[in-house]
């Protein structure tokens, strides 16, 4: 399977990860800064994933990386997931799909 199509695959799955205060999901919350697909050295197809929360001190903080690595884990074609938790630079937001944002005015 090409990069392209995996890549769709992770996002579709990522989209399935939701706020627990908001019914918003992370992706389109803009959470996710990278995806990203590499061989590892014994052949095997690894996913790195960097993502961001709404403020270090989010209390779900834990729930929310098991959550990725439970629905990246149902990609057959991924054998290795890996996520990196950062803040910076810090979200906001601008970093929203227009969607989310509409979907927070209405609220």
């Amino acid at each position: 399977m090409n990069k392209e199509k995996l890549n769709d695959k992770v996002i579709e799955e990522l989209k399935k990860v939701y706020d627990p205060e908001l019914p918003l999901n992370l992706y389109d919350m803009g959470l996710f800064y990278n995806i990203d697909f590499g061989e590892e050295s014994d052949g095997k197809i690894a996913c790195q994933i960097t993502m961001t929360l709404t403020s270090p001190g989010c209390p779900v903080s834990e729930h929310l990386v098991n959550r990725v690595y439970e629905v990246i884990g149902t990609i057959p074609e991924l054998d290795n997931v890996y996520v990196e938790l950062t803040f910076e630079p810090p979200w906001n937001e601008s970093m929203m799909s227009e969607d989310a944002r509409i979907q927070m005015a209405m609220m």
